[in-house]
């Protein structure tokens, strides 16, 4: 018999790898059990995160909005203020018609009266468009008709039928206009 064919030595170290797997296996166990858990607390931190951050847009939004509405009815609060002030000029001067014969007076009170409601209009921002002899322009203007006439280049505003105005940049309301277009010879 050969001495240095051991079969318990054999027999050990088959239980020695046997150990080694099993051991093997259950730290890989551990560590996907580990890797889990540390993806689960990851997970709840970030939805935790985004609940967070979600709630915060949703303040914002609503604090802005809300600042919106207030700073809309204070600009409007001010310009009522300043247009009820020519409101009082056209009480004055209907209370003083009951007394005036004199159409002169009448047409003073007037102009009076629409030269304070311009200028409040202008100090607010409102400018009036002028539309005449232009090019039509239909981000300003609103052809309601076409005049045939050789006094205007064709496409040149040949009529206002209602002044438009601007705030800025914006156009409040456009011009009516009528259009020049070459008088068709007959």
């Amino acid at each position: 018999m050969d001495e240095n064919k051991n079969p318990f030595k054999e027999d050990e170290a088959e239980d020695i790898k046997e150990e080694t797997k099993e051991e093997q296996e259950e730290n890989i166990e551990e560590s996907q059990e580990e890797e889990k858990q540390d993806n689960d607390e990851k997970y709840q931190e970030l939805n935790n995160k985004y609940i967070r951050l979600a709630a915060d847009f949703d303040n914002f939004r609503k604090r802005t909005t809300s600042e919106k509405e207030e700073l809309s009815k204070y600009t409007t609060v001010e310009i009522l203020k300043k247009i009820t002030s020519c409101l009082d000029t056209f009480d004055r001067a209907q209370e003083s018609l009951k007394e005036i014969e004199d159409v002169k007076k009448v047409k003073e009170g007037y102009e009076v009266a629409y030269k304070q409601l311009t200028d409040t209009l202008s100090k607010i921002g409102l400018v009036e468009m002028d539309a005449l002899n232009k090019p039509f322009n239909p981000n300003e203007h609103e052809a309601i008709t076409q005049v045939e006439t050789d006094e205007y280049e064709p496409d040149t505003i040949a009529v206002v039928a209602q002044k438009g105005y601007k705030y800025q940049d914006k156009v409040v309301r456009p011009a009516l206009v009528g259009v020049a277009k070459n008088k068709e010879n007959e």
